[in-house]
């Protein structure tokens, strides 16, 4: 193992054995597993359920749903932030409601749209409609940072609206619309399984946990919980590495 490799496993060993060894102090100091289970019991319990063909296909089904609303918001989000930026009175129209749905809290456009929409598609459009805003922010602001003299240089050279697009906008883009995905990806994934433990499809993640919660099984509970955490974390962890600019850490 190289010395920087050691020196990240140990950045990343040292505190969780910090923190499991306060979770294991905190749950023998309270002494009841319906509060508080230790960390052997969860991971006892995490083993059971990774054997089930139910904890495949929740997983499974979560990841499909929180992708398929982070793609819908990302796209739709960027075309709204093209249109807004280029067209007066669409910036007029969408700017507003976007505004407003930025600021509203989650669990309303969940209870709302429980009213119109099918459980299995609740949290792909909640997971949507959190998305959408980040990515419309970040890339108006994006768009508005736009190097006005290489815009002049374009339109002097003759460029086409598409050969302007691919050389100047997309490159001054990509850090704003990578900030946007990072950031959109967490309250997709969020807010995706706040909607399917509100709103529970028959396969989901949300939905174990309010199973769990309802038969008061905490340390399936914990153990749900862990699943949400590892596969954020894994995930954000890929779309960084395939966010990253090609060639970068290849030397």
């Amino acid at each position: 193992m190289s010395p920087k490799a050691g020196k990240t496993a140990l950045r990343v060993a040292i505190p969780l054995a910090v923190w499991l060894g306060v979770w294991q102090l905190a749950s023998l100091w309270v002494g009841r597993e319906l509060l508080l289970p230790a960390p052997a019991a969860v991971w006892n319990c995490l083993l059971r359920l990774g054997v089930t063909r139910e904890f495949w296909l929740a997983a499974g089904y979560t990841l499909l749903r929180v992708a398929s609303g982070l793609a819908g918001g990302v796209v739709l989000g960027a075309l709204l932030a093209f249109l807004t930026h280029f067209c007066p009175w669409a910036d007029w129209v969408f700017s507003p409601a976007i505004r407003v749905l930025r600021a509203t809290p989650v669990v309303s456009f969940i209870l709302l749209v429980y009213l119109w929409v099918a459980r299995t598609h609740i949290p792909g459009l909640i997971a949507g409609m959190m998305v959408l805003p980040v990515v419309w922010g970040s890339l108006t602001e994006g768009l508005k940072a736009v190097d006005g003299r290489l815009l002049e240089l374009a339109r002097a050279y003759g460029f086409s609206r598409l050969k302007t697009l691919r050389l100047i906008y997309l490159p001054s883009l990509r850090p704003h619309f990578t900030a946007a995905l990072l950031n959109g990806f967490g309250l997709a994934w969020k807010s995706g399984v706040a909607a399917e433990v509100l709103c529970p499809p028959k396969w989901a993640v949300g939905s174990s946990i309010q199973k769990a919660r309802q038969a008061l099984e905490t340390p399936e509970l914990f153990a749900w919980t862990a699943v949400i955490v590892v596969l954020s974390l894994a995930l954000e962890g890929l779309l960084k590495l395939w966010l990253r600019p090609r060639g970068e850490g290849t030397a």
